[in-house]
């Protein structure tokens, strides 16, 4: 039997304190409010009697005398191939206008998936973006996060992964959104027909803090469903950097001694708990997570970035709105280039990177107003092919076609021998037509 609790001992912005008994961390709880009406909160911390909890609203009409009675069980969310083209709340709520989800209820935030039966990943996520497939390729059961700042169109990046992925499900987990990101999330899902086959937990920048904690593990609880019934899964979610200011948030609320920047001692831990969930499973499907964390002031020594980058598996720069090839790592890529892949991947993958810094530094003696030799007009030739043809995030191009593009590239700037790559690779895969590739369409 459910005890029921008559009075709340203090209230400070959303948080609720009861003196309470035999209650859990994250067990639900449900205030009755005098109106009538009732809300939702979450138990953040337990010191002796003292319970504190999260009220998944505003605590405006709440007051001390309410009612207060705990669940007995955490936060859960509904589960059901009924999600398939659903938006909801931080709070599993839907806020499509659509019905209720009738389903199977399923706790979140529950731990990371048994090592035991994790494989190591041999297979390759298609994105069709020449600058992850050809030169960082992401991997199923990879946790990589795309570092950016504010501004970058991180979120178009997403959409662009939404749309071309072979993955069989996409969960958007979408964090401190404004209306017109959001809203540009729905329109793009609908415009590319990518809806039937995505599910969105969307918290808005006005939502409530809590909600923003819990968008991650909702979209993590259901990706490890879809994951056990055999589906590669691929979770986008965006932005962890407005995760990370909601546990600070509530953290200086709950008077925490701060660490680094404000930020709790458990931020690394906050962000491992959801990143380790990325599993590719011994008999079942998979799950992948691509994470924003936009980078305050564009430093990477932040303790977002810094404490992402122990966690993750590489990093997507994103930068003067294409991904940088040299700030950019995949250290799974070694796993699928050449051997899910073609032959030629990683000799022209590594040829081209290299070709494009030496254009770099012939960018440099031109703008310093050196006299340039033949080889340096060749490399600014081929750095501008580069960047038109593989960097743009507008290309969509299949692996196989954007490595023909990278050898026609070289093509039509170098001849064989200087490009640096060993003669048998050249022999096969080196156009017997040359073709401006600056005439035609990428």
């Amino acid at each position: 039997m459910r005890t029921v609790y008559e009075k709340i001992d203090d209230m400070r912005g959303n948080l609720i304190t009861v003196t309470a008994e035999k209650v859990g961390l994250g067990e639900l709880a449900r205030v009755d409010l005098k109106n009538g009406r009732h809300a939702y909160a979450s138990v953040l911390r337990i010191d002796g009697k003292k319970v504190t909890l999260q009220v998944f609203q505003s605590t405006r009409g709440i007051s001390t005398g309410d009612k207060v009675t705990f669940l007995g069980h955490e936060i859960q969310v509904i589960f059901s191939d009924a999600l398939f083209g659903r938006r909801f709340s931080g709070s599993g709520v839907p806020i499509d206008n659509g019905p209720d989800i009738v389903g199977d209820a399923i706790d979140i935030a529950g731990p990371a998936f048994n090592p035991v039966r994790r494989i190591i990943p041999r297979e390759m996520v298609r994105t069709n973006i020449p600058m992850i497939d050809v030169f960082n390729c992401l991997v199923k059961s990879q946790k990589i996060p795309i570092f950016s700042v504010a501004g970058e169109p991180y979120n178009a990046l997403l959409m662009r992964i939404a749309n071309q992925t072979d993955a069989d499900v996409v969960i958007i987990g979408g964090m401190g959104l404004t209306f017109s990101e959001y809203q540009a999330f729905i329109d793009n899902a609908e415009k590319s027909g990518s809806m039937n086959k995505t599910v969105m937990f969307i918290h808005r920048a006005t939502d409530p803090a809590v909600e923003c904690i819990l968008v991650p593990d909702m979209a993590l609880a259901c990706a490890e469903r879809f994951a056990l019934q055999d589906y590669d899964v691929l979770v986008l979610l965006t932005d962890m950097t407005a995760f990370a200011d909601s546990i600070k948030e509530i953290a200086i609320t709950m008077d925490q001694i701060p660490s680094n920047r404000g930020y709790p001692g458990s931020l690394y831990s906050d962000l491992a708990s959801r990143y380790e969930k990325a599993v590719a499973m011994d008999g079942s499907g998979s799950i992948t997570i691509v994470a924003v964390t936009t980078m305050p002031g564009d430093d990477v020594t932040h303790p977002i970035p810094d404490n992402t980058g122990y966690i993750t598996e590489g990093q997507y720069y994103l930068h003067n709105g294409s991904i940088d090839p040299f700030g950019s790592l995949s250290r799974l890529k070694q796993l699928v280039i050449g051997k899910v892949t073609r032959e030629d991947h990683g000799d022209l993958a590594n040829a081209m990177i290299r070709l494009y810094a030496e254009s770099k530094k012939a960018r440099e003696r031109r703008s310093m107003g050196f006299r340039l030799s033949k080889w340096d007009e060749q490399l600014l030739h081929y750095s501008r092919l580069f960047e038109a043809k593989m960097m743009n995030l507008d290309v969509n191009l299949s692996l196989e076609d954007a490595l023909d593009m990278g050898w026609k590239i070289f093509a039509e700037c170098f001849k064989p021998e200087e490009v640096g790559v060993k003669q048998a690779i050249i022999s096969k895969y080196w156009p017997t037509k040359i073709v401006n590739t600056e005439q035609t369409d990428g």
